[in-house]
Formats: C-alpha cells, sequence, structure tokens
C-alpha cells in the first residue's frame, strides 16, 4: 500500500480539500496507514500532477480560497488495479518484539514499565477501535455514511462489513499484544524472584 492509494480510497467517497482529506484520513485510514500532513499534502499534488486528481479553487472563509481534490477517471482506474493486485508482504520492523528477545540487558524495573507501556499502549487502541466497531453498527460514522449516501443501497451490506471485519481483525491483534505483554510481565517476575502466578493485570499502565 502506499499513501496515494490511502488518498484514493477517500476520495472515492466524495471530492474534498486538503484540509478536509487530512481530517478523513486522521478519523479513519489511519488506523492501518499513518501519515502526517507533511506527506499528504506533497502527495496530493504529485497525484495531480500525475494524472490521478484535478483540483479546483473553492470559496474558503470570508476571502480565502482552498483546492479541492476531485478523482479522475485515471485515478479510479489506479485504485481499482491496485485493490486486484496481490498484496505484497514486507519484513517486519518490530522494536517491541526485538527488545524482548533481550530484556536481560534491561533492569527488571526498565523491562516491566516498557511492558506495561506496550499493554497500555494497545488497550488504547483497542478502545479506538472497538469505538469504531460500535460507531459502524449505530450509523454514526460519519465518513462511512458519507461512503454510503454516494453507493448504490446494493453496496452498503458489503461497506459495512468489510469495515467492520477490517476493525475487528484490529482489536484482535490489540488484545494478543495485550495478553503477550501480560505474559512478560509475569515471566519478568518469574525470573527475578517474584511471584510466577502474577500476571500484572492490575499493574498501573
Amino acid at each position: 500500500m502506499s499513501l496515494r492509494h490511502a488518498l484514493l480510497a477517500l476520495l472515492t467517497v466524495t471530492p474534498m480539500t486538503g484540509y478536509d482529506l487530512s481530517k478523513a484520513f486522521q478519523a479513519s485510514v489511519s488506523h492501518v496507514w499513518h501519515a502526517p500532513d507533511s506527506q499528504i499534502y506533497p502527495e496530493l499534488r504529485r497525484m495531480e500532477a500525475d494524472g490521478l486528481l484535478v483540483g479546483t479553487e473553492v470559496p474558503w472563509g470570508p476571502r480565502g480560497k482552498k483546492r479541492e481534490y476531485h478523482v479522475t477517471a485515471a485515478g479510479l482506474t489506479a485504485f481499482r488495479a491496485w485493490m486486484n493486485e496481490p498484496l505484497s508482504y514486507t519484513r517486519e520492523r518490530d522494536p517491541a518484539h526485538l527488545r524482548a528477545a533481550y530484556l536481560e540487558w534491561a533492569e527488571p524495573d526498565a523491562a516491566r514499565a516498557q511492558l506495561r507501556a506496550h499493554r497500555a499502549n494497545y488497550a488504547e487502541r483497542r478502545d479506538e477501535w472497538l469505538e469504531k466497531v460500535r460507531e459502524i453498527d449505530t450509523g454514526t460514522s460519519a465518513m462511512l455514511e458519507k461512503r454510503l449516501a454516494h453507493a448504490p443501497a446494493s453496496e452498503h451490506a458489503a461497506i459495512r462489513a468489510y469495515k467492520r471485519y477490517t476493525y475487528e481483525g484490529l482489536i484482535a491483534r490489540a488484545e494478543h499484544e495485550i495478553e503477550w505483554a501480560e505474559r512478560g510481565l509475569a515471566l519478568v517476575d518469574q525470573l527475578n524472584g517474584g511471584d510466577p502466578t502474577r500476571t500484572d493485570a492490575a499493574a498501573p499502565a
């Protein structure tokens, strides 16, 4: 996946300014593909230069203007072609699990702090993704409802189901990482003379 495909995915809903795209990106696509504004805006300009988007000036505020981006036919073709390509997997770069392999070098309290931070990070993300599922189920996801408004009724069930399926996968991954961190906390205790039965579930994050 590339940033441009993530942006094309959003722009298949409706034309948006760079500002609106950034907001929509952070509310949805950023859960699976992180990119700051410093990458989004230059990529939009490159996509326009490549003919995937066309930009038009629209009023913004009392006297200002913003550039609104529309997907071109070439952009839609490129997005559909990308969606039908086999996925290429990249090798992992996982600092948390890399460190875990060498925790004997860390002081026990430092190891515990790292594992608690890992658990807290994934607990927070799991809660965010659970909220996204709730929004899908209750029809309160602004971006999803906008997409549904522009899609044929015959596609609504599939659109909702695939969005929910994506977040379910993220939730399952988060729950696995939380459980892994808790097992690591118990292991640190076991190896350092603590209570090997304690899971540290009640420890502060």
